[in-house]
């Protein structure tokens, strides 16, 4: 059965501009993040209709349980990350499966000699190019895209074709990416990842606890995920528990820096100066950062 991503755009990928769009036209400045490109590229018929405060209620209200605030969470997270990349002068950022990302063009200013690559299925690819087209966004230089076919051609080849190089020091950034993806293709993308990654190279990356997959229902908005998810048609293949990232990591190469979950990003994003929770975000997900290790940097050898 031919997968969705081969003929239309990814019903996440839009999930992830919508909430981007909404989030930038928060009043709430816990809630609001900086995609303004999000909203520029929204379509015109739904970007008219949440400028209106109690339609962007109604939409976000539709969504499961503590998600609105997630991919919120999950976008300040990634952005904090990139942009530390950048100041540390990484010389390649790749984003996999980018979807409507738009830091290449959002953080622009600060990239200087960083080329940003951006890895997706040629359908949802050429739909965020043609958007930026038609609203006269400008790509620069040094955001690059790499379309692949992943049934059909080697993304390490495309890689190399692409001009992403090996042994340089990188960021990879897999955002709401690694839960779609088998067990057998996650083993695969992060050797790969490892056979790329040069010293000082980092990743950052989340993903959902292995006991969602079975329907377990531990977590805060669980159950209204999972069946929204199934409703999508992209329904969920790989998870992981908290205790095993580090484990996992290792085989690869990466030493995890920091593992956030639910309860550390509502702490770090949403409370107030007051200490107080003002939003709490789907206890299903959790986000990882983590660093190249290498037999001569005594920080892994502790």
């Amino acid at each position: 059965m031919p997968k969705r991503i081969e003929s239309k755009t990814s019903r996440t990928a839009e999930f992830t501009c919508m909430v981007r769009c909404l989030s930038y036209l928060e009043k709430q400045p816990l809630l609001k993040t900086d995609d303004y490109i999000s909203l520029v590229i929204m379509n015109s018929a739904i970007k008219r209709l949440i400028r209106f405060p109690f339609a962007r209620k109604r939409v976000i209200g539709s969504f499961p349980s503590g998600m609105y605030e997630y991919v919120i969470a999950r976008t300040k997270y990634i952005d904090e990350a990139v942009k530390a990349a950048l100041e540390d002068e990484t010389e390649q950022i790749l984003i996999l499966g980018a979807g409507f990302d738009s830091r290449g063009i959002r953080f622009h200013d600060i990239a200087g000699n960083t080329k940003i690559f951006e890895l997706d299925a040629p359908v949802t690819q050429n739909a965020k190019l043609e958007r930026y087209k038609e609203k006269g966004i400008s790509v620069p230089d040094n955001l690059i895209f790499i379309p692949v076919d992943f049934d059909k051609q080697s993304i390490s080849d495309r890689f190399s074709e692409c001009g992403f190089e090996r042994g340089r020091k990188s960021l990879i950034v897999m955002e709401g990416l690694t839960m779609y993806l088998q067990a057998e293709s996650i083993d695969s993308l992060f050797k790969i990842i490892q056979d790329f990654a040069g010293e000082g190279s980092r990743i950052v990356f989340d993903f959902i606890y292995g006991s969602v997959l079975s329907h377990e229902n531990l977590y805060q908005g669980e159950k209204e995920l999972v069946e929204s998810t199934l409703k999508s048609g992209e329904s969920f293949c790989f998870g992981l528990e908290k205790e095993n990232v580090p484990g996992f990591l290792s085989k690869y190469g990466f030493k995890v820096t920091d593992i956030s979950d639910n309860t550390a990003l509502d702490n770090k994003y949403f409370r107030d100066d007051d200490g107080r929770l003002m939003a709490k975000v789907n206890g299903t997900h959790c986000l990882v950062s983590a660093a190249r290790k290498f037999k001569s940097d005594s920080y892994f050898t502790q």
